[in-house]
């Protein structure tokens, strides 16, 4: 008896999910206005969607710790006042399995915490520094 129950209770959400749509409705809204989720929207159970992780490109300031370099990145800004253009500087430390030394051109992306500091780690060394 309870399944007839619940296949009428998805019936009658589909038809009225149905009468909604033809009153010029969308399904959100219906949904708002009590029509069951089973009516063919998402319940919100799933995952959210990711987006991609944060990458810069820098330049590695320095490899002096052992599985650790500071990878600095240069940004323009505009000055609001002057309108010229201002390059602002930031320090990143980054997990440095890749080898990479003084000098070089890396491509940092954003990671859990591995310490106190590091939240980044080098993907690529791009360019090798001149030696």
């Amino acid at each position: 008896m309870a399944e007839e129950t619940k296949e009428e209770v998805t019936a009658s959400a589909a038809g009225e999910a149905a009468e909604a749509t033809e009153s010029g409705q969308t399904l959100s809204q219906a949904v708002g206005a009590g029509v069951d989720a089973q009516a063919g929207n998402a319940t919100g159970n799933e995952a959210p969607n990711r987006g991609r992780r944060a990458e810069k490109i820098g330049v590695v300031a320095s490899d002096k710790m052992e599985k650790t370099c500071v990878v600095r990145v240069d940004r323009l800004i505009k000055h609001p006042k002057y309108r010229r253009y201002v390059r602002r500087t930031s320090k990143f430390m980054a997990h440095n399995e890749q080898g990479a030394t003084t000098g070089d051109k890396v491509r940092i992306v954003e990671t859990r915490p591995l310490s106190a500091h590091k939240r980044w780690r080098v993907v690529e060394i791009i360019q090798k520094a001149e030696k």
